[in-house]
């Protein structure tokens, strides 16, 4: 153990552990449904929270929480601990914190409109390129005439805004067409009617909360409710490339440190590359590639290696493949990328393998001191000492009332923000009562002054040195000074 996170054994009775210090290098664990992937990531969670490494994960089906409990006996479990030879096997439960963008299961985790910024906004309300134009246009004017964006009301409020005052933004912006704000405001209806507008508002998740650590030196686990989140996989993949993001801009520097600062498992990874414009994707290979640097370990959990592009592929160091079927020629050219992805080990045929893997089995390759990926190895997986499945409502209920983060984030704050103050303008333009009269002067009526300014602009035109003008400016005189002179 003292070597590294311990991930099982080979054939050969070989003990294989992670290397820490390659943990931030990020990873890959792939393979079909049914095969131990949740066993995996619920496995390495534990690894790193004993090693004092913060996680974050998503809980897609609802049984990653049962890491919140201590693992029950079971013959199996026996059995795999003899086999990799494991000595201080503990049946135990770990730090765990439940976050919940619906605020059903867990503590609510928001962010504002204006931290998410336009690119992803557009991402996620799937906008055309005219359409987040529009949206770029929004935003700036919003940060030129300091309106905060918070919450998807103050979105609506600013669009409308943008739209009454088309003309004038167009000459400082750019074009803004009615037609594209008339989109994107049925694109935010879609979003409400989605459950989007729990995402969006105060507080705002301080990625601080996700790096805690107990006061024995594990790592907190944070665990966000996924399964209502997955019936919008768009909300669901947006929410957690802005996470990263985040963590990307507002960590600093520290280069490669003994352990990660943070591990982030992307449950589900290829929902964040699915219709993805050219710029995002390029966006998440920048992100991927340096995020490194900041001490923080991304690990894509998803059923085919395939369903990550090439040039994200190409950088996560440590894979772990599971099982694939191979039924269809597509399936079959799928696991010969899948195998030919590793470095080659004579002794382990990987394209045969991996469709004969058994539960709980993968051929992993992962890092050495030297950041050069090891040969592939045929490894049976340590199983994890907390329980499989999912806890029961008892544990998850007192593990939520005994979070120090509730008293920071399960109550919303509403401060002003754009809506309240374009909603005052509008007001104050509504309520401004019309001049009236000094004592002892003539009122004459605006419509008249009007006429009378409009006169004298035409004979202005037509000559001033004609008689008919200075009648014209005499009259003018006389009607704005109230009838004198």
């Amino acid at each position: 153990m003292s070597s590294g996170l311990l991930l099982g054994v080979n054939p050969q009775g070989q003990i294989i552990h992670l290397n820490l210090r390659m943990a931030n290098r990020h990873g890959l664990v792939a393979g079909a449904t049914g095969t131990g992937k949740t066993v995996t990531l619920q496995m390495l969670a534990e690894g790193f929270s004993r090693a004092g490494v913060p996680v974050f994960a998503a809980d897609i089906k609802g049984d990653l929480c049962g890491i919140a409990e201590a693992g029950r006996p079971h013959p199996k479990i026996q059995d795999r601990i003899e086999r990799i030879g494991i000595s201080d096997y503990q049946a135990r439960p770990f730090p765990v914190v439940m976050w919940d963008i619906y605020q059903r299961s867990g503590h609510p985790v928001r962010t504002t409109v204006a931290e998410m910024g336009p690119q992803l906004f557009s991402h996620l309300l799937e906008l055309n390129e005219t359409q987040e134009g529009v949206l770029y246009v929004a935003f700036s004017a919003a940060r030129d005439d300091k309106l905060p964006l918070l919450d998807l009301k103050d979105l609506r409020s600013l669009l409308n805004w943008v739209a009454e005052n088309a003309k004038e933004l167009s000459t400082r912006y750019g074009s803004v067409s009615a037609s594209s704000i008339g989109a994107i405001q049925r694109r935010l209806l879609v979003l409400q009617e989605a459950g989007g507008d729990h995402f969006f508002g105060e507080p705002a998740l301080d990625i601080a909360d996700l790096m805690r650590t107990e006061a024995d030196g594990r790592g907190v686990i944070n665990l966000l409710d996924g399964r209502q989140l997955m019936l919008n996989p768009r909300i669901y993949a947006t929410f957690l490339f802005w996470l990263l993001t985040e963590l990307f801009e507002r960590l600093p520097e520290v280069g490669d440190p003994e352990k990660p600062r943070l591990v982030f498992f992307f449950d589900e990874a290829h929902l964040l590359f699915d219709n993805a414009s050219k710029a995002l994707l390029d966006r998440i290979e920048q992100v991927v590639r340096l995020i490194r640097s900041k001490g923080v370990g991304v690990y894509f959990v998803t059923q085919n290696p395939v369903d990550v592009p090439e040039s994200v592929l190409g950088q996560l160091g440590n894979k772990i493949q599971h099982a694939l079927r191979a039924f269809t020629a597509k399936e079959q050219k799928a696991v010969r990328l899948a195998a030919e992805s590793f470095r080659a080990n004579p002794n382990v045929p990987a394209e045969r393998l991996i469709t004969q893997l058994g539960v709980g089995e993968c051929l992993v390759s992962i890092l050495d001191e030297k950041a050069i990926p090891l040969p592939v190895e045929r490894v049976l997986m340590a199983p994890p000492e907390s329980r499989i499945g999912p806890a029961d409502p008892e544990t998850l209920a007192s593990v939520r009332a005994s979070s120090p983060m509730g008293l920071r984030y399960d109550r919303t704050l509403d401060r002003e923000s754009a809506h309240e103050l374009l909603e005052a303008r509008r007001t104050q333009v509504k309520s401004d009562p019309v001049p009236l009269p000094s004592p002892g002067q003539r009122q004459v009526p605006v419509s008249r002054r009007q006429g009378f300014l409009e006169t004298f602009f035409k004979a202005v035109l037509r000559g001033l040195g004609s008689q008919a003008g200075r009648r014209l400016i005499q009259a003018l005189v006389r009607a704005l000074s109230g009838g004198k002179r």
